[in-house]
C-alpha cells in the first residue's frame, strides 16, 4: 500500500513543495500481534521512502501556520480548498502510476519522471488491438532490448500471419487468441507443410506478443496462458572426432580454394564452439597470448557477452597454414552449401535420422523441412560445428568450462542442447565412481 504526503523542505520564504512517496514491501522480518490468537507472528516488511520536487510553489509561512488549521477567514478557507484540490490531483496521478507498474521499478528517478509527466503529459500512443499491427508496435517498443535477429524473426511471423489473415478474410484480434485460433492456425500451417517445431516456436512467439499486450493493459483471452503446442523430438546431428579426421584428411586435389576455405571454417567452428555469426568475424587482432597459451577474445553477436576462449591446436594449425590469418568470411548460404560438399568428399555418408529442406513440388521453389533417413553429409548445416564441440567434449572437459565457452545461460540448457538425459548423467557418474576405486 502506497501513500503520499507533501513537505516544505526549504529555508526560503517561498519554495516548491516536495512530494514524498511511501510504500511497504514484504521482505523483512518484523514481529506483529495476530488479532485472533494474540500471538506474535513474523511478517516480512521493507519500507521505502522516495521524494521528488513538484512545481507547486507556496509561502513558507502559510504552509506551516495556516494550511492545515481551520480558519474563519473565507479567503484562507478558499485558498486551502484550491491548494488541496491541486495536491489531490498530483497525488492521484502518482498513485495511479504506482499501481500500474512493478514495485521493483519504483525509485527516486521514477517518481520525478511521474511528476514531470503530470505537468507535461506525454501524448499517449495508441496501442493496436489487432495482432499484425501489434507486432510492429512490439518491435518499436522493445527496439533497444531485442536483437536484429529477433526483430527479423518477428517480421517473418508477421508475414505468415498476414497470409493467414488473407486466407480467413478477417482481422486477427489479440483478445481472440484462444484454443480455437490455435487449432485453426496449426492446421493452416500443417497444410503448408511447416514442421511441428516451426509451428510450436512461432506460436510461442505469438503468445509473447499477447502477453506483452496484456502487460500494457490490452484485453487478452482467458485461455491464453494455457495454450501450448508440443515439440517434436529432433535428432542431435553432430560430427564425431572420427568424422573430423576424415574431413582433415581430404585430398587437396579434391578441394577448390573455396571448398578448402569452407573446410577450415568448419574445423574452426568445431573446436571453438561458436555460432556462424561469430566465427565468420574472427580476425588475428582478437588473439591474445599469455604464458605461451593462445586465447580469442570477442563479443558474441547474439548475446552481446564478452567471451574469451582458448585456441585449440587444430585452430592454431589452420592459422599457421594461412600465415596467421583466419579463413575469409563467406555468406551463410554459401557456407551451408560448401560444407555439405566438403562432408560428402570426406565420405561422411553414415545413414542418419534427421530433417532437411526439400522442395514441396518440382519447380515450386518452396522448401520445407522433411524428416527421414539420409546420408549424414546431407544433414550438415552451419550450426553443426557448435553442437559438435559441445557433444565431443562433454564428459572430457568439465561442463562448467564448456558452458563458459558456449555461453549457455544454465547447465540444464547446455545439457538439453547436447541431448543428454538423466540416464546419460547417471552413466557419467557411474564412470566417475569406478575411476575413484
Amino acid at each position: 500500500m502506497a501513500s503520499v504526503n507533501f513537505l516544505y523542505r526549504s529555508t526560503k520564504e517561498k519554495s516548491n513543495l516536495v512530494l514524498r512517496l511511501l510504500h511497504r514491501n514484504n521482505n523483512r522480518p518484523s514481529a506483529v500481534k495476530d488479532r485472533l490468537t494474540k500471538e506474535l507472528i513474523q511478517v516480512n516488511y521493507t519500507d521505502y521512502n522516495f521524494g521528488a520536487k513538484t512545481k507547486f510553489e507556496i509561502d513558507k509561512n502559510y504552509w506551516s501556520k495556516q494550511h492545515k488549521k481551520k480558519s474563519k477567514d473565507i479567503e484562507i478557507t478558499n485558498k486551502q480548498t484550491d491548494i488541496n484540490t491541486e495536491l489531490n490531483k498530483i497525488e492521484n496521478h502518482v498513485l495511479n502510476a504506482f499501481n500500474s507498474v512493478s514495485i521493483e521499478t519504483i525509485n527516486k528517478e521514477w517518481l520525478q519522471t511521474q511528476i514531470d509527466n503530470y505537468y507535461s503529459p506525454k501524448e499517449e500512443t495508441k496501442i493496436p488491438t489487432d495482432l499484425i499491427s501489434y507486432i510492429d508496435f512490439y518491435i518499436d517498443y522493445r527496439k533497444n532490448e531485442i536483437t536484429e535477429t529477433t526483430k527479423r524473426k518477428c517480421r517473418v511471423i508477421k508475414n505468415k500471419l498476414f497470409k493467414y489473415e488473407t486466407f480467413i478474410k478477417k482481422k486477427i484480434l489479440i483478445k481472440n487468441i484462444n484454443d480455437s485460433f490455435k487449432n485453426e492456425f496449426v492446421n493452416y500451417q500443417k497444410e503448408r507443410m511447416y514442421s511441428q517445431n516451426t509451428i510450436q516456436r512461432e506460436f510461442t512467439t505469438i503468445k509473447t506478443f499477447c502477453k506483452h499486450a496484456k502487460y500494457l493493459g490490452l484485453e487478452t483471452h482467458y485461455q491464453l496462458e494455457g495454450l501450448t503446442i508440443d515439440k517434436q523430438k529432433v535428432e542431435k546431428i553432430y560430427l564425431t572426432l572420427e568424422d573430423l579426421t576424415k574431413i582433415e584428411n581430404i585430398s587437396k586435389e579434391k578441394l577448390t580454394d573455396s571448398l578448402d576455405n569452407a573446410k577450415d571454417l568448419l574445423i574452426i567452428s568445431t573446436y571453438t564452439g561458436q555460432r556462424i555469426s561469430d566465427f565468420m568475424r574472427f580476425t588475428p587482432d582478437m588473439i591474445r597470448t599469455e604464458d605461451g597459451n593462445y586465447f580469442l577474445e570477442f563479443m558474441q553477436k547474439k548475446t552481446g557477452k564478452e567471451t574469451s576462449i582458448p585456441l585449440h591446436p587444430k585452430v592454431l594449425e589452420i592459422l599457421k597454414k594461412r600465415g596467421g590469418k583466419f579463413p575469409y568470411a563467406i555468406s551463410d548460404q554459401k557456407y551451408n552449401d560448401f560444407i555439405k560438399v566438403v562432408c560428402q568428399l570426406a565420405e561422411i555418408n553414415e545413414l542418419t535420422k534427421g530433417s532437411k529442406l526439400v522442395e514441396t513440388e518440382k519447380d515450386s521453389k518452396i522448401y520445407r523441412k522433411k524428416s527421414g533417413t539420409y546420408e549424414k553429409w546431407e544433414l550438415v548445416t552451419s550450426h553443426i560445428g557448435r553442437r559438435s564441440f559441445a557433444t565431443n567434449f562433454y564428459g572430457e572437459i568439465p561442463t562448467s568450462l564448456l558452458i563458459n565457452i558456449t555461453n549457455h545461460s544454465t547447465e540444464s540448457q547446455f545439457l538439453a542442447y547436447v541431448g543428454k538425459t538423466s540416464r546419460d548423467l547417471a552413466k557419467e557418474t557411474f564412470k566417475y565412481f569406478n575411476a575413484k576405486k
